[in-house]
């Protein structure tokens, strides 16, 4: 679990990276000194959420599942991503005052063993258990609060994560369907 401090030290690295990357199109190099816990390597997802009044809407989410980097470099990696996911058109200079980032700092995956597949819906625990689908070449993923965002049951989560993944809404229930589960520690700018 990372502390308040650091928290807030990777909320401005994300910000001052987004901010970097859209005026000048450069990346920002890694600060001289930082939290030494930032070394670790976790898997990290940067959302990006436009602020519309009292709402906040997706405008980016890209992130990198498996501990492959550490923390200093998984974030500005991410939340360069994030402000050209492609399901949107890129993040504007303009938009970056209406715009609050939020991370997610990833346990290791960890693949859920059922015997039945039915048995995921008593495994997976909502807001807690963010999930990886993966069946031969397709794979999709979820944080934790996807589901409670979106008022899902564990049965909906399963179906939309198989969507999500351009796999058929009951894919879950095929063995050759692989799921895993992480947890995540998520912050947001307020």
């Amino acid at each position: 679990m990372l502390s308040e401090s650091e928290m807030q030290f990777l909320l401005k690295l994300a910000r001052d990276a987004i901010e970097q990357f859209i005026k000048t199109k450069k990346i920002i190099y890694i600060p001289a000194s930082y939290p030494e816990k930032l070394k670790d390597k976790k898997g990290i997802f940067v959302t990006i959420y436009k602020k519309i009044a009292n709402v906040k809407e997706l405008r980016g989410c890209i992130g990198l599942p498996y501990p492959e980097k550490p923390l200093i470099e998984g974030v500005i990696a991410a939340a360069v991503s994030a402000c050209q996911d492609t399901r949107f058109l890129p993040l504007k200079a303009e938009e970056l005052k209406d715009v609050l980032i939020e991370i997610s700092i990833l346990t290791e995956p960890e693949l859920i063993s059922v015997k039945n597949p039915k048995e995921y819906l008593r495994k997976i625990k909502l807001g807690e258990d963010g999930l990886i689908i993966k069946k031969g070449i397709l794979s999709g993923l979820f944080l934790p609060q996807v589901p409670i965002e979106q008022e899902w049951t564990v049965e909906d989560y399963l179906e939309n994560l198989c969507l999500k993944a351009g796999l058929v809404g009951d894919s879950w229930l095929d063995p050759a369907a692989k799921i895993y589960k992480f947890q995540a520690q998520t912050f947001s700018e307020k």
